[in-house]
């Protein structure tokens, strides 16, 4: 079997963290590892992740480092350089993205990982949908999939991301193509699931796996309708399209 590295980017998540790392706990061997990177909170995230006291779980601090490698200023929220912190300190063969403030389903793992059991798993994606819940854990919708009508053309997922980060897993292959992220803050799924679909194989499982929480602090802004304006959208694309053709042809 497989070695899983989950990777979670936290920051102030004192108030959902237990939940989610007791979900995912649940679900890994005991050779599987949880590599957090914090963007230093300023709550009591690390107190009640220490609390949990499980050698599996592993936790870095995220600070941004200039050019020789020094150490300068805490680079708070940005949460592609935050996940990249933590993904540079996995061991494990298939990698699984996590929040700090979802819920994994019964499955997750088990529904997922016989999919990389093979040797032509090499630089795979696997998403699965998710169903979206508010901060009560009251269910907003019960498929991510059918808001978004996700289809894994490229074409098509420039113009509407289907790949959700706490819904996916990938084999640590491929890294080595990703790193490093764009330089400027292209979300990290878009950019994974990209480079995925141009250098290997992206599975969609339509079931929800995950409870994805939608709340007034959340980060990301996927499952709520967008309120960025056309301009900026079109050059968000453009950018896209440049990086991945600049990473294609280097």
């Amino acid at each position: 079997m497989k070695k899983i590295s989950v990777c979670i980017p936290t920051y102030n998540g004192e108030k959902y963290i237990k939940e989610q790392l007791d979900s995912i706990l649940d679900q890994l061997s005991d050779d599987d590892e949880i590599i957090i990177s914090d963007d230093h909170s300023t709550d009591g995230t690390l107190a009640v992740i220490t609390s949990i006291n499980d050698s599996r779980i592993k936790v870095f601090m995220h600070d941004k480092v200039n050019i020789k490698g020094n150490k300068t200023e805490v680079n708070v929220g940005l949460v592609s350089n935050n996940l990249q912190n933590a993904l540079k300190y996995a061991q494990g063969d298939v990698i699984y993205l996590a929040d700090q403030d979802d819920i994994w389903m019964k499955g997750r793992v088990s529904k997922t990982l016989p999919l990389f059991n093979n040797k032509n798993n090499i630089n795979q994606v696997v998403i699965c949908d998710c169903t979206i819940i508010n901060n009560d854990r009251s269910i907003i919708n019960h498929s991510y999939f059918s808001c978004i009508n996700a289809k894994d053309s490229i074409l098509n997922t420039i113009y509407k991301n289907p790949y959700l980060g706490c819904c996916m897993c990938f084999s640590k292959d491929l890294l080595k193509e990703t790193f490093p992220f764009p330089g400027r803050n292209i979300g990290h799924d878009l950019w994974i699931g990209l480079i995925g679909k141009i250098y290997g194989k992206v599975i969609f499982i339509n079931e929800p796996l995950i409870l994805y929480r939608r709340h007034d602090m959340a980060v990301s802004t996927s499952g709520a309708i967008s309120k960025t304006s056309i301009f900026f959208k079109i050059k968000y694309r453009i950018y896209i399209l440049l990086e991945l053709l600049k990473r294609v042809f280097h």
